[in-house]
């Protein structure tokens, strides 16, 4: 079907523009590309309002930020396998396999009797969501020049935001109405549909090449990676920071990565090619997408819980009430992939959303039991409109300034970073919020909150915490705020750092010709053609 699109010998001129019937067969692969990115995309913000349920039902809300974390680590370590094995084999069958995953993860999480089951099986979600995200932005880089490219994004930028109203909004009313495993049983009807709908119009031309996996690299990363991110979950919550276990698993992380950067220096096919970081564009892309994965996932995932909890909303109105920051995003997302395409440049982009996240975060970190919705909503969409000025403009940035043969590779290591950022985000700020928590109840605690405290961990949902005496609540009620507001403030800085790693960003003109044709040399940063602006 689209075998004219992406023949060599058929590139488009520098000021081609798709013609209709062309703008339509791009049209059919992006709607099936966009199923399967609805499914990740679905499953990340429907979890949100029926977490704090799910924490009180299966007793552990000090385990909640593992439910994200575990996803965020399988995704982001699956991903530059499912970017690699993509480059090699051809992108459609590994974007399959990935929502097969994706669906068995979906069943076994529903079915989940206890929060080591459900986080167990939220981590075989994560695989497939890793395929799901790296396959769809990378099988756009065959079909789609980068000129042209901003202005397709603009509809991802669409599903991501109808996800985002959907998600909440399911889920909600799932926990409230049904029960919250329907949360996870819905993607299989869903992901049905996306698999026939990708075998019947996905017709991507498959390249065979020589093939080597990098398995030692795999593993060497793997291990490097769920090192550190066990590190910042434990240290100072279940470990002391200079206890041996904690030191001795920085020596073993930092020793780990130490031997997959040599290892990756000397593979015929390195899972991260140590070349990538020879350019510019990329090194500083990764920065801002590891940043801000840190501060979106870190900060946001707490969102339904000062809503249910602080504020007092169900799980189906805290769905609505997230609203606000869904419009947000979605708007950026496709006002800023519209200007990337007409003006071809992308880095004002980054630099004004990592502002405006930094802004939208601190005006967050105010917000108390009495703060009206308007506020509230208010600080929501600047924190949306922040977030959706960077994140798909950072994918553009990186797939123009790369080969083509190394185009998924690279769309995945970028990915990587953004998602592993996420990662930390999660853990660090969990264990910010329930070291603050707990401390702080611990020092007030009545004989109602004492029942809630057991061996250290607050089991409650927010149906518990509504049934409490008004004395107890009010006091449970005032330690949620306080940690989340704490939250919010150390997020704060990190988005700082990340408006001013966007400012190193090198802006290369955009190519105007996608597949195997582009240029050679953009691995490079070379000058001339792809000199700064």
């Amino acid at each position: 079907m689209t075998s004219d699109l992406l023949d060599p010998s058929s590139a488009a001129p520098p000021d081609h523009e798709f013609t209709r019937e062309e703008h339509r067969r791009v049209m059919v692969i992006l709607m099936a590309l966009m199923l399967g990115m609805f499914l990740a995309a679905l499953d990340q913000t429907i979890v949100s309002t029926a977490l704090p349920t799910i924490a009180g039902d299966l007793h552990g809300l000090n385990h909640l930020s593992w439910v994200v974390t575990a996803y965020l680590i399988s995704s982001t370590i699956s991903l530059p396998l499912w970017g690699k094995f993509g480059d090699l084999w051809g992108r459609k069958s590994f974007f399959q396999l990935s929502i097969i995953i994706f669906l068995v993860g979906s069943m076994l999480s529903g079915l989940s009797q206890n929060m080591m089951e459900l986080i167990a099986f939220r981590a075989v979600q994560g695989i497939g969501a890793g395929g799901l995200m790296v396959g769809s932005q990378a099988i756009i880089g065959d079909v789609i020049p980068p000129r042209q490219r901003g202005r397709y994004m603009g509809y991802f930028g669409a599903v991501f935001g109808l996800s985002s109203v959907l998600g909440p909004l399911a889920g909600g009313w799932f926990t409230q109405q049904v029960s919250w495993r329907w949360i996870f049983y819905i993607n299989v009807p869903i992901g049905i549909v996306a698999m026939a709908t990708i075998a019947a119009v996905l017709h991507v031309p498959v390249v065979r090449v020589a093939h080597k996996i990098d398995w030692w690299g795999i593993s060497l990363l793997s291990s490097g990676v769920v090192g550190l991110i066990l590190l910042t979950t434990w240290g100072g919550v279940q470990y002391a920071w200079g206890s041996s276990t904690i030191i001795g698993l920085a020596i073993a992380s930092v020793v780990l990565l130490v031997l997959f950067c040599l290892v990756e220096l000397r593979a015929t096919e390195p899972v991260i090619p140590m070349r990538l970081f020879r350019n510019r564009t990329f090194n500083a892309a990764s920065a801002v997408g590891f940043v801000i994965g840190f501060t979106m996932f870190g900060a946001i995932v707490y969102l339904p819980l000062y809503l249910q909890i602080v504020h007092g909303a169900s799980p189906t109105k805290s769905g609505l009430e997230l609203l606000p920051m869904v419009l947000g995003m979605l708007t950026t997302f496709i006002v800023s992939g519209q200007l990337v395409s007409r003006t071809g440049r992308y880095k004002i982009f980054p630099i004004a959303g990592s502002a405006v996240t930094a802004l939208g975060l601190d005006l967050m970190a105010h917000l108390g039991p009495t703060t009206s919705f308007g506020y509230v909503a208010l600080y929501m969409v600047v924190v949306g409109l922040g977030l959706g000025l960077v994140m798909q403009v950072l994918v553009v940035a990186v797939q123009n300034s790369v080969p083509h043969d190394q185009l998924g590779t690279a769309t995945a290591t970028a990915t990587f970073f953004r998602t592993i950022g996420g990662a930390f985000g999660v853990s660090v700020l969990g264990a910010v919020f329930d070291n603050r928590l707990l401390a702080t109840l611990r020092q007030s605690a009545t004989p109602s909150i004492a029942r809630l405290l057991q061996g250290g961990n607050l089991i409650a949902n927010p149906a518990q915490i509504a049934q409490l005496p008004t004395g107890p609540r009010t006091v449970l009620i005032d330690a949620f705020s306080h940690s989340l507001q704490f939250v919010f403030e150390v997020a704060v800085p990190f988005a700082v750092v990340a408006f001013a790693l966007a400012w190193l960003m090198k802006e290369i003109p955009l190519r105007t010709t996608a597949g195997r044709h582009a240029p050679e040399t953009a691995i490079f940063d070379a000058p001339g053609e792809f000199s700064d602006l």
